[in-house]
């Protein structure tokens, strides 16, 4: 049972959490070079596009009166379009994220915090809209959005898995679910389904220890979940690594499948491996269409 004192507690540990979060996402975005972020497409930017008949509803000012003289038809002067869209997204805080097989290996949690935040940075950098799935913390723009962004990660929940955010998703929008998609793929399916019925396009990023790629165990193991609600024995653990990789490999395979059938894209990420590279893959893959693993 909470306290006001068992409260406090948590709320300092989460207060001396959020200045490390904040730098570490600053500094790893910062190291990620943006290139141009055009979207060829018509709308309110500064780089010419193309020429297009007007139209009725068309103001006088858009007229390109110049283009227009050549000919007798007016022309609109399109520009790039560079209007802000949402991104919507969705780092599971559940107790299975907060495990790691190694003291030099980070935490699941750590890392789907840090990269969820830094791609936060670039987006808003970029003049988009960010923000969370679900009601909490709607998109908006601005460097404040980023230290509200923070304190939401750096929320633990302590189920032992969290099923993704689906509600109140924007139409049309863009999302990333950040997880290790441990628990039920009931949960996964559904958001997936509500977001594609909306329209919203994005990326399934599947974060892993690499101790669960390789199933190092042998001889006597217990097996227990972070809430500690799950525990299981075994004096072989590794007369059970053939058949926990493939259920591994049957769950990858089942959310490819989720996303191919809705439109997103599947990602695969190592806390042993580059955050870096991760980052990268994840901004590019925003505005790619073709699912690949990373």
């Amino acid at each position: 049972m909470n306290t006001p004192g068992t409260l406090r507690a948590s709320a300092e540990r989460e207060a001396t959490r959020l200045p490390d979060l904040l730098a570490r996402a600053e500094h790893l975005a910062g190291a990620v070079l943006l290139g141009a972020h055009g979207r060829r497409r018509a709308g309110m930017g500064d780089d010419f596009w193309q020429y297009r008949p007007a139209q009725m509803g068309d103001s006088r000012r858009s007229i390109d009166y110049r283009r227009s003289a050549m000919g007798d038809q007016e022309f609109v002067r399109q520009r790039e379009w560079q209007i802000a869209q949402s991104v919507m997204l969705w780092v599971d805080q559940g107790a299975s994220m907060r495990f790691a097989s190694d003291a030099n290996v980070p935490q699941k949690a750590d890392r789907a915090r840090l990269l969820g935040l830094a791609l936060s940075i670039l987006l808003l950098r970029s003049g988009e809209r960010v923000g969370l799935t679900g009601t909490t913390l709607p998109p908006r723009r601005g460097n404040p959005q980023v230290l509200r962004l923070a304190e939401m990660f750096c929320r633990d929940d302590q189920t032992d898995y969290s099923p993704p955010e689906h509600r109140a998703m924007i139409p049309h929008a863009r999302a990333v679910f950040v997880s290790d998609f441990m628990g039920d793929m009931a949960g996964v399916q559904l958001a997936l389904t509500k977001a594609a019925d909306r329209g919203v396009r994005g990326v399934l990023y599947h974060v892993l220890d690499p101790s669960e790629e390789a199933f190092p165990f042998t001889g006597r193991t217990i097996f227990e979940s972070i809430g500690g609600t799950l525990s299981h024995e075994t004096l072989k653990a590794n007369d059970l690594k053939g058949r926990y990789l493939e259920r591994l490999a049957d769950r990858k395979f089942e959310l490819q499948r989720l996303c191919t059938l809705t439109g997103w894209q599947y990602g695969l990420h190592h806390t042993d491996a580059s955050a870096q590279s991760a980052l990268l893959w994840l901004y590019g893959a925003l505005d790619a269409r073709a699912g690949v693993a990373a």
